[in-house]
Formats: structure tokens, C-alpha cells, sequence
């Protein structure tokens, strides 16, 4: 597969720290994928899961050094930290080898257009308000990767195509409660207030770009169930890419997440 090359990328949600990360699916992703900026927008590193319970095999380093070669070799670096990784906060404008710590940026496309990006978790009132609630979600939604690891493992010896019950019942619980588009609508009006053209962000695990009654609204998605990233062409135009797809079809196959590799482990002992 051939290296493509993009004006910027934006990646967010991968939660280092979490056995849900997908790190095998962004290392793939970051071989065959250079830009001239790249946009981490947020929970990049987990770091609620980190004080629970220290989980950091070597594929998150290898992330890590990933991205910090991309610096050193002139890719520049933005990292927007969200409410998993909040402890980046306190380090604004500061530079960690080559990579520069930001609140929100205002990005301009190549076309004269111009976005807001952050994270997006200071517009979900569970996280600002309720923060108790917050970790008990987060919580569960650790139980629900669990019992998607058990499925995915009988589905591959089925047969079966890959289906996350996680995403599923996430996506269910938030539909419910009217949560997706109550966010979308909130942070397209902070775009609004900051009088630019859309709005950039992570936080809701759920990639999608559409028109928000003038706004122009881009989820990121995540790197623990889609496998999904923003790309904006050399033009100024976005491409939603969703790795986990493309894997599947094209020469690259990405291992296994090491869960998943203990579970055929133990079936095949």
C-alpha cells in the first residue's frame, strides 16, 4: 500500500492506557500516512483508567515514538487535550519533543475556511456536571469492551464479520437520552460565537461530518471501536478515513489487539 499524503490530519480518542486501544490499527494508520500537521484532539492518552489500574505495554510507546519522529522529521504536532488526558491543561503553548500542547487552535483550511478544534467534553454536562456519573459511565463502558472482546473472538471462529456490542450499546444508551445531536448542536453554537465556518472535536466516539445549519460539523471519532481519523487534502477538502475498513480490504493487516490475542491463545491451548 502507498504512503498518502494530506495538509492535516486530526485523530482523537485513542485512550493509551485502555486494553480497548486500538494501537496496532494507528500504528498501521501512521505508516501509511504523512501530513504537514498533525491534530491530536484529545483522550489521547487515558489517564482515568491510568490511576485505576497502570496498564502501558509496549505498542503504546511505540505510538508515542511514532508521533514524536514525525516532529523531529518536520510534521508539526498539535495536542488538544480532553477530559481522559486533562492533566495536559496546565501546559499550554508548552512544547514536549516537538509537540505543542493547546486548549482549542483555530485551524484555516487550505481554501480560506476556518474551524474551531478542541475536544469537546466542556459541552457534555455529564463530564462538566456530573462528574461521578462520568466515571461510573466510563466504568461500564470498560465492562461492555470486555464482554465485545468474548463476542468478537466466537464471531471470528464462526466466521462471522467483526460487529463491536460496546459501540452499539454506547451508541443506544446516548440515542436515548438524545445525547449525540444535544452535543452536536451545542458545540456547532460555540463554533457560531467564534464566528468561523465549523467545528473540529472528539470526545462523543462518534465520527461524522455534516451541515449544521451552516456549520460545518467533523467528529474525529476514536482509535478503541471505529478506527477513524479527519483529513483535509491539499485543496481543503475532508475525507473521513476509517482505518478498521480499509485494513480489512487493502494489503495491511493489522494484529490483533493483545486482549484478543490471549483470548485465541487460550482457546487454541
Amino acid at each position: 500500500m502507498e504512503t498518502k499524503h494530506f495538509r492535516t490530519l486530526f485523530i482523537s480518542d485513542v485512550h493509551l492506557g485502555s486494553k480497548a486501544a486500538r494501537t496496532d490499527f494507528l500504528l498501521d494508520f501512521l505508516r501509511y500516512h504523512e501530513a504537514e500537521t498533525i491534530v491530536l484532539v484529545g483522550d489521547i492518552v487515558d489517564g482515568w483508567r491510568l490511576k485505576r489500574s497502570w496498564y502501558w505495554p509496549q505498542d503504546c510507546n511505540d505510538v508515542v515514538q511514532k508521533l514524536l519522529r514525525k516532529a523531529r522529521k518536520g510534521t508539526r504536532i498539535i495536542y488538544i487535550p480532553g477530559n481522559h488526558d486533562e492533566f495536559l491543561r496546565s501546559f499550554p503553548g508548552v512544547h514536549f519533543g516537538g509537540i505543542e500542547v493547546a486548549d482549542r487552535i483555530i485551524h484555516e483550511t487550505a481554501d480560506g475556511r476556518k474551524y474551531l478544534v478542541l475536544h469537546g467534553d466542556q459541552f457534555d454536562v455529564v463530564v462538566r456536571n456530573i462528574r461521578l456519573l462520568a466515571y461510573l459511565g466510563d466504568w461500564a463502558y470498560d465492562a461492555a469492551i470486555v464482554i465485545n472482546i468474548g463476542l468478537a473472538a466466537i464471531r471470528r471462529k464462526l466466521g462471522l464479520p467483526y460487529w463491536s456490542f460496546s459501540a452499539w450499546a454506547k451508541l443506544q444508551v446516548k440515542q436515548a437520552v438524545n445525547f449525540i445531536g444535544e452535543f452536536q448542536n451545542v458545540v456547532a453554537d460555540e463554533a457560531r460565537r467564534a464566528e468561523v465556518d465549523g467545528v473540529i472535536c472528539g470526545h462523543i466516539h462518534h465520527a461524522v461530518m455534516e451541515d449544521i445549519d451552516g456549520i460545518h460539523y467533523v467528529n474525529t471519532g476514536d482509535w478503541v471501536e471505529s478506527c477513524t481519523a479527519i483529513a483535509e487534502h491539499m485543496d481543503g477538502t475532508f475525507e473521513l478515513i476509517t482505518w478498521r475498513q480499509v485494513a480489512a480490504t487493502a494489503q495491511v493487516h493489522a494484529l490483533p489487539a493483545p486482549e484478543e490475542r490471549e483470548i485465541s491463545a487460550t482457546q487454541a491451548a
